[in-house]
């Protein structure tokens, strides 16, 4: 079998990113938690993936602290599995998966899901990354820089 390359030393933010939530699977779980999911079953019935493959892939994101196994919210016996905070803070990039999604692999008048604002009932705006004084920016407007190791003061 092959190894997977980890990417957790990584200098990298995207790198070290997917390597948490890389996969599609886990990608969708996510999705599914945002939509309500919170069950095993519901997770499996949703995305038709095998009860081996969704194991590991909920045991990953617990483990990598997007996901939290909690006890059932009707006092069963079951498990639940509920977003974090760092799980939350995956949402913009849901939605700019989706966004992404739906400009570029849907044809006009294609039937598809859209995300709504549920208090107006509207499709959201498109995202936009922006500087800090709010220009708009693009690709070309950006460079990355690396930043070194800091001293903690003692």
């Amino acid at each position: 079998m092959v190894t997977r390359t980890r990417f957790d030393d990584s200098d990298c933010p995207v790198a070290r990113s997917v390597d948490a939530i890389g996969d599609w699977w886990s990608l969708l779980i996510v999705r599914d938690a945002f939509d309500g999911s919170r069950r095993f079953g519901e997770f499996q019935r949703s995305l038709g993936v095998a009860k081996n493959i969704l194991t590991a892939r909920l045991r990953a994101l617990v483990a990598g602290g997007v996901l939290e196994s909690v006890p059932a919210s009707d006092g069963s016996a079951y498990r639940e599995y509920v977003l974090t905070p760092k799980g939350k803070a995956l949402f913009p990039v849901i939605v700019a998966l989706r966004q992404w999604g739906e400009q570029s692999f849907f044809a006009p008048g294609e039937p598809h899901s859209q995300l709504v604002d549920s208090r107006q009932g509207h499709p959201l705006r498109a995202l936009e990354v922006r500087s800090a004084d709010g220009r708009l920016l693009n690709p070309d407007d950006t460079t990355v820089h690396k930043v070194s190791a800091q001293r903690s003061e003692p």
